[in-house]
């Protein structure tokens, strides 16, 4: 039995389902979230496996400091409540990660 990988490489372009934004690919990894409003979509088990049947919407709950100084999105699932973290994108919306890691949160 051939294990599954834990990262597929799928850097694809979407539109956000929560504020509607046209996001293009990276280019440089694969692309997760919406740049503008940091929401995902619960479609991955592992990245890029398009394995999770949820559909629901990921929403940023917290950033964490990863490892190398990258940070972290922390997602919350609002269908399911899974927790799931990112990697942050050189274009994302910086004020809206400093508005999250100024809030304070029980992660769960």
């Amino acid at each position: 039995m051939e294990a599954k990988k834990k990262f597929t490489m799928l850097d694809e372009a979407f539109k956000c389902d929560v504020c509607g934004k046209a996001v293009e690919p990276l280019g440089y990894t694969a692309r997760d979230h919406c740049p503008k409003c940091l929401c995902s979509k619960h479609v991955d088990n592992n990245p890029g496996d398009r394995d999770a049947h949820c559909g629901g919407i990921l929403k940023p709950i917290a950033i964490e400091n990863g490892k190398k100084s990258l940070y972290k999105i922390v997602y919350k699932c609002m269908k399911c409540g899974r927790i799931k973290r990112n990697i942050m994108a050189r274009d994302d919306n910086m004020d809206l990660i400093i508005k999250i890691m100024s809030e304070v949160r029980e992660i769960k």
